[in-house]
């Protein structure tokens, strides 16, 4: 493998990371009560629980996102240049 696709992989990788927390963020956002109604339907969970279970996914995909895809394609850009 050279330099330049390992780069787009990692590139490709971050964007579809971050379009992926993007969408869920703004779903969350302006669709909170419908989101909130599926999932209480789906999982039989009550609404009040739904919540923070949410954030916290939406969080923990944060956090693996600039672990797992941000910072590996900086630094791997800043090991190429």
């Amino acid at each position: 493998m050279n330099t330049e696709i390992i780069g787009k992989f990692l590139l490709n990788n971050m964007l579809i990371n971050i379009v992926l927390l993007s969408l869920s963020s703004v779903m969350m956002m302006f669709m909170k009560n419908f989101v909130v109604k599926q999932h209480s339907k789906l999982f039989g969970l009550k609404e009040e629980v739904i919540m923070p279970i949410i954030y916290s996914y939406l969080g923990m995909y944060k956090l693996l996102t600039i672990v797992f895809a941000i910072v590996p394609y900086i630094a791997f850009s800043m090991a190429v240049n």
